[in-house]
């Protein structure tokens, strides 16, 4: 039931859990308009994140902070919504919520996280496996090879591979590595699930909902084999991981779904009233989506750190299973269509280690080094560097998906400046996205337009103009700079009653900028010829058939090289 205000005004709240920081912003349900918000800065760690010196690929996070990060992000949205005099508490009719992912954590049998217990709170293990985490790469491969092998079609729905970023070989990596945590967790919950139940109450692990998102992207959940996979195949990889089975909700659940309802010890901590009506969990990407008008023939690209490119599809035609993606999951983004995941493993991460370790102090000595670089990279023509980079500096997640991958340069001379590698850095993220692209439409998946959102799409003219040229498409931005937090409000808004579907709710609450960017000619028939380059790196690299001849690759480089500066100078 929809909670009314004296002048029919209702609001959403809407929790963005992200990789560094939690933010809470509050929407007006009628039309989206965004009211207040308030963001938490995790404090644990390196910018939230622990970190092992000894192992680069370990990434986890204190559960502790996203407790006190949803209380303190709410209360702070809260406060500053008062500022409308329209605005009271008692508007507000729905909480939704979405998170990184995977990002599991184990758990007791109350459903208390492991490293809130006094004897496992310094263990690295028994915190929360954070999506960035590549310790179990070997389980990874391991669980591929056994699945290829079993016959069930457990990885036909999420691209063939299993990856080392997903729940399975994070559970198996702390089975073999930690055992003592492992015997001691109960269960594992991700955080999307993890979040709503500590709201609402919900402290059985057996029971509890389950969002469809998480677990059908990164668990290998499909009604297809009766939820998870089979406690024989589990078994077959320890006979420990079959038990767990039995400790997950039998059906799983959609984001227009109530996990609950707000449970009045938290009310009370964020200046709520109990009972506000919180929708299950789902992951950051996905919701980010439905926050920039995803619909079939949209792809959406959530572009941060890493990236996220996330389409749907109708559930009314046939819609073959694609190698290299992430998932294609019933309701995983809307509801009674298939979600469709893709990726990249790094984008503004890699911009950001070169600017951390790579650039000179003449960048960095006096303002924003991005902006800096950008400054020199945008003096620059296609071309005109002679440089071709791979974008595989934390792997790469599609359509390879192999964490066992680097990045790569080539075409350095002695003259090769910072700038000049900044912008072969932000092409190699673009010559990324477009084998994306081609990969749902090789498929019969037609890109019919792309929308992007996050901090970069917002912020950053130059990155965006470099993508539309790389793909030769428009490039569009959503409207709100906060798309994930506003997907999450809108299943809120659906929750508490203000609409009947999440459709209508997109229809009335989110939307596209005026802005537009669109290909430069000469720019695209450039980078039309710099692909192919690409496309030999990556197959020769990344494929275990691409054992074609590189020779020619830098000989090209210096030849367009060559023939850009003559045309510029």
């Amino acid at each position: 039931m929809a909670r009314h205000s004296g002048d029919g005004r209702q609001f959403a709240v809407g929790v963005d859990y992200g990789t560094n920081s939690v933010r809470a912003l509050v929407v007006d349900a009628a039309d989206g308009r965004e009211v207040a918000s308030g963001v938490y800065n995790y404090p644990s760690g390196d910018a939230g994140i622990l970190l092992d010196p000894k192992d680069p690929n370990l990434a986890r996070q204190n559960p502790a902070d996203y407790l006190e990060g949803f209380a303190a992000s709410v209360r702070a949205a809260l406060r500053a919504a008062k500022r409308d005099p329209a605005f009271r508490a008692e508007q507000v009719v729905g909480i939704g919520l979405d998170t990184t992912g995977s990002t599991p954590l184990p758990v007791d049998r109350q459903c208390t996280p492991l490293a809130l217990h006094p004897e496992f709170r310094n263990e690295l293990a028994a915190q929360a496996w954070l999506w960035k985490d590549h310790t179990s790469h070997a389980e990874a491969a391991e669980i591929t090879e056994k699945a290829r092998h079993d016959g069930a079609g457990y990885l036909a729905k999420c691209g063939g591979t299993y990856s080392s970023e997903w729940y399975w070989s994070k559970i198996l990596h702390c089975r073999r590595t930690s055992p003592k945590v492992f015997a001691a967790a109960y269960s594992w919950l991700e955080l999307a699930d993890f979040v709503p139940a500590y709201l609402t109450g919900n402290r059985d692990p057996d029971s509890l909902p389950r969002g469809v998102c998480a677990a059908g992207h990164k668990a290998m959940y499909s009604t297809e084999w009766d939820g998870l996979p089979s406690k024989q195949f589990l078994g077959q990889l320890d006979p420990s991981l079959a038990v767990l089975r039995d400790r997950f909700a039998r059906r799983t659940l959609t984001s227009d779904q109530p996990a609950g309802k707000l449970v009045a010890e938290v009310a009370r901590k964020v200046g709520l009233p109990d009972g506000v009506p919180v929708a299950v969990g789902a992951l950051d990407a996905h919701l980010g989506a439905v926050g920039s008008g995803i619909k079939p023939g949209t792809l959406v690209k959530i572009i941060g750190t890493s990236t996220c490119d996330m389409m749907v599809a109708r559930m009314d035609t046939a819609l073959p299973d694609i190698p290299g993606l992430c998932g294609i999951v019933p309701g995983s983004i809307l509801p009674g269509m298939y979600g469709l995941e893709a990726g990249q493993s790094a984008v503004g991460d890699i911009f950001n280690w070169h600017t951390k370790y790579l650039t000179p102090a003449q960048y960095t000595a006096k303002g924003d080094p991005h902006v800096n670089l950008t400054r020199g990279a945008q003096e620059l023509r296609p071309g005109e560097s002679g440089l071709l980079a791979l974008d595989w500096n934390n792997g790469n997640r599609t359509i390879l998906v192999d964490p066992l991958l680097s990045g790569l340069l080539v075409g350095q001379t002695l003259h090769t400046s910072a700038a000049e590698v900044y912008r072969a850095l932000v092409e190699a993220t673009a010559f990324g996205a477009l084998t994306i692209i081609n990969r749902f439409e090789e498929y019969g998946v037609a890109v019919k337009e792309v929308v992007n959102c996050g901090g970069i799409a917002e912020k950053n003219p130059f990155v965006m103009q470099i993508y539309a040229d790389v793909c030769n498409r428009p490039m569009k931005i959503s409207r709100s700079a906060q798309t994930c937090a506003l997907g999450a409000a809108i299943f809120g808004a659906v929750v508490g009653g203000v609409y009947k579907s999440v459709d209508r709710a997109q229809r009335k609450m989110a939307g596209v900028r005026d802005l537009v960017y669109r290909p430069n000619r000469p720019a695209a028939k450039i980078y039309a010829e710099l692909y192919p380059l690409y496309r030999r790196l990556h197959d020769a690299f990344g494929t275990p058939a691409g054992s074609q001849s590189l020779y020619s690759v830098m000989k090209e480089l210096i030849a367009l090289r060559n023939r850009v500066r003559r045309e510029t100078h």
